[in-house]
Order: C-alpha cells, then structure tokens, then sequence
C-alpha cells in the first residue's frame, strides 16, 4: 500500500514548523482555560479595552448597507480624512494619493516586506509578528539591539553600526513608538539623532505609530517631521479606536515613495482586492475632528496612565525591574532579582517563567523570547487590558479632573491589580 508524505513535506520551508502568532495563541490559551472554569487574568494580548466611539459605531450602521468594491488604495473620502489627519496630528503635510488603506496594518507591513527587496531591521524587543513576515516571505532579519539601561530604545550608534555594515544594502527599518512591548516612546532629540542615521543610509523607514493617540499625555512626535522624504507612517483603528476587529490599517507614503505604495497596490488587487466597504465608509468619521472622540482619547490616556503607573510602582516596589510606561498599554518586566527564588522552584528560562506564572497564578504573560530577547533572561510582556473600559470611561466622566486614584482602579480595573499583586506575590515565591 502507498503511503503518502507527511503534509508538511509539502509546506514552504520558511513556514514549515511555525505555529500561530504568540499574541492569538495565549489569548486562545486563555479563553480555553476559562471555560474550562479557571480564573484567569488575561494580559497576554493586547487589545484595546474600550469601546469603539458610539460616534464611528453610528457610522458603521449607517453603512452598513455598502456593499460594492473598492478601489484598492482605499475609498477616496477615507484617503482625504486620513491625509487630514496625518497633517493635523503630526503636522507633516500629505495628500490623499499618498495614502493606501488595508485589511489592518500588519496585512500591509507583510505586503511592503514582501514587494521591496531588503533587509528587516528592527529593535529588539520588538513586536511578535515582524520578524516572523520577513522569515515567512524570505528576507534577512537584522536585530539592532537595546538594553533596559537606556529603556529598551534604540540608540543612534546602534542604528548606524548594523546600516555602516554594508552601506548602501536596501533596508526597511521599523520604529514602533509607543512601543509593543515596553510602552516607552522617544524624546525629541532621541528622534532627531535616529531620523539623521536614516537619511545618512537612505533607508525606507516605517514608523509603526499604531499607539500614537495612546500616548498618555497625548504628546506623541512623528519622526516623520525629521526624516519626511523616507519615512511611511504606519497607523489604523485597533488601539486607540479600540476597533482591532475591524480590521482596518493605513500606510502614508512621502511623495519620493509613489513607487512603493503602487508596487504595494498592484500586491493587493491581487490578494485581497480591497479593505471592507462599511467599514471604511465608517472610518471617515473616526478620522475626523469630532469634540467627543477627542473627549474619548482625553479618558483612556487618563485611565491608561493611571494604571500603568499603578502597575510600574507595583511591580516595582516587588524588586521586579520595569520601566514606566510613556503610552500604550503595555509593560516589560524584568524577573532578574528574583532569580535564585525562580531557580530554586525550576524556572530558569522566559517561557518556563510565563507557563509556570500561568499554571499557578492564572496570571497570562508571554516572554521576552518571542519578542526577540534571549531565553535566559528573565522578561515577560504584559498588557493591562483586562477591564470592562466601556464601565471604566462612564466612571471617568464623575471623576474631577486630574489623575486618577487607587480606590478608582480598584473598582474599575480590578482584575489588572489583583493579577499584577498574585504576578508579584508569586515571585517572591
């Protein structure tokens, strides 16, 4: 009798033996395990925690009757708000045609990968999914590495070392601020430094500002302003829209790069030939100045920076090595300190720390490993999302102005507390 080849003989050598992305794989985790009747305190993934604005979701019923294609760049009332914005935001001017819109931005990151013939470079600890794009499409991968002296950012020195190897090698270099994992952001001068080693090396530079209104003094900087003629703004609904389902993401090109955003065009009139029709007729008004969407972003900096500084001193306060977070909705500890304790109960590695934190606690982390670090070291991602935010916003709305107190987060982000105080409790073993 033929027998037949295992299927993943079959399987694209730079797929075979990936799993799922790690973010969906602990959110799936974690759903499993409560239906399975466990409390489990869920800041492996991180999605936004609010509402979409009733505002956009008037705006999605309202549309909900679209049904034609669109043209693949994008509806043109959504490509003119979205150039609105981008100047209103970060005061760097752009048209409509300099925007393309897609099916969430990390459809469009893969797409720029897989159309421009280059080198990956990114920081590390750097978001899960960018590296495993350029590996699935076949692309080198260049780590520039940072350290938790200086906040996990990247240095200009550092920058220049990996470009000054091989001048004039084609590079997409990606700048996540506020940064998944660490939360932290850059200074001015910090940008200023980085934008001059890009425009040095003429690197395509994609500035991943997917958390930019989540800043949580919302004073977020484009390095755009400093590096205009090179760098793409990456940007969409997920995180400060709190519309990750949607699945809705843009790209603005300086004008130098027209090129690029039609190669990237030509790609998806034939993948997926346009982003969904309600949705971007409902994401022109998300896009546009409105009084109450403002009022919206006002509230969830002022719940996030709360937290955040909550958890920071928190962990902290435990000997656990943190950095304060800068805006979105994410920390990076550091379980150093507690080493021998760890060791002595059999965790030595990142993944050993997240599984057993897991196991024990119902406290869902991911390790430094899948965003870059090495095994050995003892960091973790969390994500302080785990809080009813359509609740936490209507409370807000009764609070006098200023920062919000520890009775408020323990009656409206509970959860996140007691997971961070069972997290910390757990390290000292």
């Amino acid at each position: 009798m033929q027998t037949r080849n295992p299927p993943d003989k079959h399987l694209n050598l730079n797929v075979r033996g990936m799993g799922a992305s790690a973010t969906v794989a602990i959110n799936e985790r974690s759903n499993e395990l409560r239906a399975q009747g466990r409390r489990i305190f869920k800041l492996g993934l991180g999605q936004s925690p609010f509402p979409v604005p009733a505002r956009v979701v008037r705006a999605l019923q309202d549309h909900a009757h679209e049904k034609d294609y669109l043209p693949v760049t994008g509806l043109g009332a959504l490509k003119e708000a979205i150039a609105g914005y981008t100047r209103r935001i970060t005061g760097v001017q752009r048209e409509r045609a300099d925007v393309l819109v897609g099916p969430g931005s990390k459809e469009l990151m893969f797409l720029l990968q897989l159309v421009y013939y280059g080198d990956l470079v990114v920081p590390t600890p750097a978001w899960v999914s960018y590296a495993p794009q350029a590996r699935i499409i076949g692309r080198a991968v260049r780590l520039i590495p940072s350290s938790a002296d200086n906040g996990w950012r990247v240095t200009p020195e550092g920058f220049e070392r990996i470009c000054a190897e091989d001048v004039g090698r084609p590079r997409v270099v990606i700048l996540n601020y506020p940064s998944n994992p660490t939360g932290g952001t850059y200074k001015l001068e910090e940008l200023r430094a980085l934008a001059r080693v890009a425009q040095k090396h003429r690197v395509v530079l994609l500035s991943d500002e997917i958390y930019g209104e989540v800043h949580h003094k919302g004073q977020h900087v484009s390095i755009a302003r400093f590096y205009p003629e090179g760098t793409i703004i990456s940007n969409g609904l997920s995180k400060w829209c709190g519309a990750g389902g949607w699945r809705l993401g843009y790209f603005v090109f300086p004008p130098s790069l027209r090129w690029l955003l039609d190669a990237m065009a030509a790609a998806a009139s034939e993948t997926y030939t346009s982003t969904s029709a309600p949705i971007q007729h409902a994401a022109v008004t998300a896009f546009e100045p409105h009084a109450d969407i403002e009022h919206y972003l006002v509230q969830s900096r002022r719940i996030l920076r709360a937290l955040g500084r909550w958890v920071w001193r928190r962990m902290s306060k435990a000997g656990i090595s943190v950095h304060e977070p800068a805006g979105a909705f994410y920390l990076f500890p550091d379980f150093e300190a507690h080493r021998e304790s760890l060791a002595r109960r059999g965790v030595r590695t990142a993944p050993e720390l997240c599984e057993r934190l897991l196991e024990e606690t119902g406290v869902a982390m991911l390790p430094g490993t899948v965003f870059g670090r090495p095994s050995e070291e003892l960091t973790a991602r969390l994500a302080y999302v785990d809080f009813d935010g359509t609740a936490a916003l209507a409370a807000a709305d009764s609070e006098p102005e200023g920062r919000l107190d520890e009775p408020f987060l323990r009656a409206h982000c509970g959860d996140v507390l007691e997971a961070i105080e069972r997290a910390c409790a757990w390290a000292r073993g």
